[in-house]
């Protein structure tokens, strides 16, 4: 087996096997783990604790105990989380830090108390008007709570100096793993569909100082391979995450190539640099001022913009929507930036999903029928609309 696919094969295990891979990190560093529900808790924090941030995002287990606390129509991936909770799958944890975005993560914060009450509940709630100066101020006073928080768990003072190293650090794996989501549509086959999300969700399971290591060997090990050629289309996709793996081995069945991405398991988690800010809780305040999501207020929707510049900059052939049933914000989008893309002629397909699905054979029809319409348009395209490609 070559290096380079070693390296691939050790990502996929990791993100195959995320609580095995957990432990192992937390044996290794001696760290004690902090869970992360989505989306955008402050990760530096943790690190800076000297403790291990954990992704928390669900999994395709049999609901049994959840639903005694969250109804059939809310989000999978909480739901999913509170049962593995409630399962002890999370027993490792010393913490989970909640974010209340939504509706169901106000509910699922209150209801982990109660559900899984020997791992301590942190709750954070964000402001909408983000990018004022008192929602700065107000993001940095949740901060320095969370702070206290930890500090009271692990009897050690967090110091402005942890922090900015933490900070670099993560600014260090934000660079790295852009560059490899960048390249990784030259690599089709290499870095199909699976393979390209495996890599990305393993950092979420891993030390980032380690993680960020060995992208950069993947990224090394890369540059000596020649590109290979795509057989089929190039597409953006958007949405919160792209699972389960069933789905992602349809893509890769019909060819489709995912050249970029606005998800939020994905580049919405790194795509956003520290730019300002006089210490270290202003500069993650700032950082998340200016995120760009479903889940965070943005009186301007400038998803479309988004979406139209990421098919122009990466020759994309249309938008995949992945859309994670029941989730209100991403739907609340949608009707917007669907009129934006039709209006460029973008090609557009919607797929609604949830993490455990028992079959993907619509999804199968529908990936296969769109892959098939737009390689039609593009060999025989004359110049007029072809209002069946668009909204499929």
């Amino acid at each position: 087996m070559s290096r380079l696919h070693k390296i691939i094969s050790e990502l996929e295990e990791i993100s195959t096997h995320p609580g095995r891979a957990v432990r192992k990190q937390m044996e290794k560093t001696g760290k004690k783990a902090v869970g992360c529900f989505p989306y955008y808790t402050p990760e530096e924090i943790i690190y800076a604790a000297g403790m291990l941030p954990v992704g928390m995002w669900g999994g395709q287990s049999e609901i049994k105990q959840a639903d005694t606390y969250l109804q059939s129509f809310c989000c999978s991936i909480m739901r999913e989380n509170l049962e593995q909770g409630m399962s002890g799958v999370y027993d490792m944890l010393s913490a989970v830090i909640i974010p209340t975005y939504c509706d169901t993560l106000k509910c699922v914060c209150e209801n982990w108390k109660v559900a899984v009450p020997q791992i301590k509940t942190i709750p954070m709630v964000y402001p909408q008007n983000r990018a004022t100066s008192a929602g700065v101020a107000y993001m940095t006073d949740e901060y320095r709570r969370v702070i206290k928080e930890l500090e009271a768990m692990t009897g050690a003072e967090i110091t402005e100096t942890e922090l900015l190293k933490s900070i670099a650090l993560y600014e260090g794996y934000r660079r790295t793993i852009r560059k490899f989501v960048a390249i990784s549509g030259h690599y089709p086959k290499t870095l199909n569909a699976r393979v390209r999300h495996a890599v990305i969700k393993a950092g979420f399971f891993c030390d980032k100082k380690n993680y960020s290591t060995m992208i950069g060997e993947l990224l090394s090990e890369l540059k000596k391979v020649p590109s290979e050629k795509s057989e089929g289309i190039r597409v953006v996709l958007t949405g919160i995450l792209a699972e389960p793996d069933a789905l992602l081995d349809l893509f890769d069945e019909n060819g489709v190539t995912i050249v970029a991405d606005d998800l939020a398991q994905e580049s919405r988690q790194f795509r956003t640099s520290v730019d300002m800010g006089e210490n270290a809780l202003e500069m993650l305040a700032y950082r998340y001022a200016i995120q760009e999501c479903s889940l965070l207020y943005d009186e301007a929707k400038r998803r479309g913009t988004l979406l139209k510049d990421l098919v122009k900059d990466n020759r994309a052939d249309g938008v995949v929507i992945v859309m994670m049933k029941f989730c209100d914000p991403e739907e609340f989008d949608y009707p917007i930036y669907k009129k934006e893309l039709e209006e460029e002629g973008i090609p557009m397909l919607y797929l609604e999903i949830e993490q455990k699905m028992d079959s993907v054979e619509q999804l199968r029809t529908r990936i296969q029928a769109f892959t098939e319409m737009v390689m039609h348009k593009s060999l025989f395209y004359n110049g007029k609309e072809n209002d069946d490609v668009h909204g499929y």
